[in-house]
């Protein structure tokens, strides 16, 4: 080799061991080595920080937005009445939902849910990447992750909202069972329509309960929760239309291949249309009334109010839409139709209140509060501030007949009892002074009990009650229904005018009780309630015996005479059996009518309310004095003939040998028909001369149903207002004093 090669070559070597060295010393940190640590390095560096953030990172409780929820309301047929709440929401349990139904979301969203670990990491990643790159919304998650998104966590798209998704959703499959987490997924995702779970989503496409959804109306469902508003077949175009009838299609074949539905079953299946969107009910005319009156019954039955404010409750009313309508129609027509307030100042003040009640069962079947729940808050239905007045006599002879009692003079009490009926007649046996006025200040002669109910005589029943004993006739009136904390009701002579306060729903119990033969009925307007799985117990609306069947059929077969020959005779109906009586307090601030036929029970209140204190109804409508034969007997009269519409008329099935009802034995002579002095209690009527019973002047009706046009001398029409209780013996023997309002 020559000198000139020689140098070459350790050029070229020199320049290999440069490369060499150059290329070693980058291999030092590049060799496959270092990567796969680099690597495994970085991962335990993730899988640590990750580990950390699940140890950070605790199951949080529900949102807001997922516990809202709409109470709902429904009449006795099932149908809804009302909505409350501003979001349409009803949870219900998995149990309610068909399995097939359940495996429709399952196939849409997630079909391999059952066997999944919560979370789809290659998702997420996705998800992750393209929130970053501020791509938007990206599928790919989980039934567990979507339904930790909308009920622990908010909507936003952020990385860090994403990874708490992921770490509480492990956590949430770790802790909860997979029939939790679907009917969380279930109840909380939002459908389009304003609904928000399965059953407000039912409801609004398909106008049914969750339980009777088919598998295709399923399926449907669980295809619009991609695209709520994209989807909804009423609003979708042709575009739409075509995209939620493939996923529909592709939910059920997932189904088929999961084996949750069969092939035969799939092929038979066709796409059923939703109905047309319907506007949400509210709390407009009588509705407010009914919730209201609804909530009241839950909070006395053990429901908290805050547990009905948080919404969820599912609660069916006793009411019957016909008959609801029929009360509300019976005012209109009979009442309101004819106020005109601009024309007359009295007519503003005339309010009117109503209780429909099923004997048998104790429900409310109508209720009518007032004008409408936004014009006029307060349920007049409840209102306990105004005294039924007359009404209340039946419940003195009920506690005469319940108790055996007898007049001064020993004579049993019954519908034929002889009383002195002389107006202003002071009352004997007492130790406070009451003599009160009949209306019109009229007397009677010797009169039965019979004929002084039928026309309404104060004197008659005021020494009745006596007779019997104050605080027994109160005894017997809280025992029928009758609120013991009422204003007014106290140990009195007075008392026996109705001075009491009491509500068209207390009355309709206390009649709905002597329907039912002493059988106690409280007025329920609450059928059920339930809230996913719970279920309140609801108090049996009839309950117990509150007097004896013999004492309340026989007061029913005295109140058939006030309908046939008496106050009442605007409400009689051919060949139906009613019984009921009227009611005018003082200064006609209050008007009654409460009656019942064998099947219903009704009592219709009218009252004056004034802006500050109660006032006079006289002059409403143009019309004269306001008494219970008039405009709440009309009311009562018209709503019972239409409830009743299409029903056989009915008779009253009486253990009685007393009253009206029951036919009088023949008379020994035609001749003898007039009304002799005995004692003998077996007498037809009695007439002895006695401290309850003496004879008086001729016999006049003191409430008639004309009597609204006539004046009454003492301003009073079937109970003048006592005085206060506060008063000494002398104020309360002055039947004309007035009650300071």
């Amino acid at each position: 080799m020559g000198r000139a090669e020689e140098r070459r070559a350790r050029q070229k070597g020199a320049r290999r061991a440069k490369r060499a060295a150059k290329a070693g010393g980058i291999r030092r940190f590049f060799t496959w080595k270092w990567v796969l640590g680099y690597v495994l390095g970085l991962g335990v560096l993730l899988v640590g920080a990750f580990f950390l953030l699940y140890l950070l990172v605790e199951v949080p409780s529900a949102n807001a937005a997922a516990k809202a929820e709409a109470n709902i309301y429904k009449y006795g047929d099932g149908t809804i009445m009302a909505k409350t709440g501003d979001v349409n929401r009803e949870s219900v349990p998995l149990s309610k939902i068909p399995k097939k139904v359940q495996h429709t979301f399952v196939a849409a969203e997630n079909k391999d849910f059952y066997g999944d670990s919560g979370v789809s990491f290659t998702g997420t990643a996705r998800g992750l990447i393209n929130t970053a790159l501020g791509r938007g919304k990206q599928g790919g998650s989980t039934i567990t992750q979507q339904y930790v998104k909308n009920y622990y966590l908010s909507q936003e798209q952020t990385v860090s909202r994403k990874l708490k998704e992921l770490v509480i959703s492990l956590k949430v499959d770790q802790q909860k069972s997979k029939d939790y987490i679907l009917a969380g997924y279930i109840n909380t995702s939002y459908y389009g329509r304003g609904a928000y779970g399965i059953q407000a989503a039912a409801r609004a496409y398909y106008n049914k309960d969750v339980e009777d959804l088919s598998v295709e109306q399923g399926a449907y469902l669980a295809s619009v929760l991609q695209a709520p508003s994209q989807y909804d077949w009423s609003a979708a175009g042709p575009n739409g239309k075509r995209q939620v009838q493939a996923r529909w299609n592709y939910v059920l074949d997932n189904m088929v291949e999961k084996d949750w539905l069969s092939k035969s079953e799939r092929e038979g299946m066709k796409f059923d249309v939703p109905v047309p969107p319907r506007p949400i009910p509210g709390r407009d005319g009588q509705a407010g009334y009914l919730i209201d009156a609804a909530n009241k019954e839950l909070i006395k039955a053990g429901v908290s109010e805050n547990e009905i404010e948080a919404g969820g409750w599912t609660i069916t009313l006793n009411i019957d839409k016909k008959k609801q309508k029929a009360l509300e129609k019976a005012v209109r027509t009979e009442l309101t139709d004819k106020l005109d307030p601009k024309k007359r100042k009295v007519d503003k003040y005339a309010q009117v209140g109503a209780v429909s009640v099923d004997p048998e069962s104790g429900g409310v079947v109508a209720m009518y509060g007032g004008t409408g729940y936004t014009e006029h808050y307060f349920n007049n239905a409840l209102r306990e501030d105004y005294q039924p007045a007359s009404t209340f006599k039946p419940l003195i002879l009920a506690s005469g007949l319940e108790h055996g009692s007898t007049t001064q003079d020993g004579t049993p009490v019954t519908a034929s009892t002889m009383y002195d009926g002389t107006s202003r007649r002071p009352v004997k046996g007492s130790l406070t002074g009451f003599a009160p006025p009949n209306e019109d200040n009229k007397s009677y002669g010797p009169i039965s009990v019979q004929k002084a109910m039928n026309n309404s005589v104060n004197s008659v029943f005021a020494q009745m009650a006596v007779d019997v004993g104050l605080d027994k006739v109160k005894s017997t009136a809280i025992d029928l229904g009758m609120n013991k904390d009422a204003g007014g009701f106290d140990v009195r002579p007075a008392m026996s005018l109705g001075v009491m306060g009491a509500s068209p729903r207390d009355m309709a119990g206390v009649y709905a009780t002597l329907d039912n033969h002493g059988k106690k009925v409280t007025p329920a307007i609450v059928k059920s309630a339930e809230k996913g799985d719970e279920r309140p117990e609801l108090p049996d609306p009839t309950n117990g015996q509150a007097i004896s069947r013999g004492a309340a059929d026989s007061v029913t077969s005295v109140l058939t005479g006030v309908v046939d020959d008496g106050t009442g005779q605007a409400v009689r109906q051919q060949g139906q059996a009613v019984a009921g009586k009227t009611g005018t307090s003082d200064d006609n601030k209050s008007a009654w009518f409460s009656g019942y036929t064998p099947d219903l029970v009704t009592s219709v209140g009218m009252f004056g309310e004034g802006e500050k204190k109660q006032v006079s109804l006289k002059g409403t409508a143009g019309g004269g004095r306001v008494n219970g034969g008039d405009f709440p007997a009309r009311i009562w009269a018209a709503y019972t003939e239409s409830a009743l519409s299409g029903e056989k008329a009915s008779k009253f099935d009486l253990d009685t040998d007393m009253g009206a009802a029951v036919k009088p034995p023949p008379s020994p002579s035609s001749s003898d028909t007039s009304q002799s002095p005995s004692s003998s209690p077996s007498a037809s009527e009695s007439a002895s001369e006695s401290p309850s019973s003496s004879p008086s002047a001729s016999e006049s009706s003191s409430e008639s149903p004309s009597a609204s046009s006539s004046a009454s001398p003492s301003g009073d029409a079937d109970s003048p207002s006592p005085p206060d209780p506060s008063n000494s013996a002398s104020d309360e023997g002055d039947p004309l004093r007035r009650d300071q309002e």
